[in-house]
């Protein structure tokens, strides 16, 4: 289970965000259901929900932003 605030990184060369779970880089995230898909294989019980979840560290770039155009479900 989640139990640690989860880190988006800013946007990494034009597109996509790494994202950590307690230390560990889980991959980098192109839009909120890769963002999710990274929650739930991390134990998160509702990932989709969490995307907007304060446990969420957005650093830098505006949250549900992924560079290139491509924000939110992307």
């Amino acid at each position: 289970m989640v139990r640690h605030p989860v880190v988006v990184y800013p946007i990494a060369e034009g597109e996509g965000r790494r994202v950590r779970v307690d230390g560990t880089i889980l991959g980098t995230a192109y839009s909120d259901r890769d963002l999710s898909e990274f929650l739930r294989r991390a134990g998160a019980p509702e990932p989709d929900e969490m995307v907007l979840s304060a446990l969420i560290e957005w650093r830098e770039d505006p949250p549900q932003d992924y560079g290139a155009g491509l924000t939110a479900r992307g």
